[in-house]
């Protein structure tokens, strides 16, 4: 089976190629985190309005907003652009 003359990838096709084989979904990814720290931002907020109006606010679902906007918001940091795992310092 022969196959015909290569002709060259333009560089940076190339380029964005090899970045999303090494990063699959990544844009996807970070949509979906940002919209899961601004949903628990916006339930922290609520929660905030409630208990300064003199609203009873259960610790438990306190803690919980808290900790879903730490994970959401270290989720997002971790997966920060930059260089990918494993690739050599440039």
């Amino acid at each position: 089976m022969a196959s015909g003359p290569r002709t060259p990838l333009d560089p940076e096709l190339r380029q964005r190629l090899l970045q999303e084989a090494r990063t699959p979904w990544r844009g996807l990814r970070r949509a979906l985190w940002v919209a899961l720290v601004a949903s628990a931002a916006i339930g922290l907020a609520t929660m905030a309005m409630r208990a300064a109006a003199g609203g009873d606010v259960a610790a438990s679902d306190l803690g919980i907003q808290l900790a879903a906007l730490a994970v959401f918001a270290g989720l997002l940091w971790w997966d920060r652009n930059g260089p990918a795992r494993g690739d050599p310092p440039r």
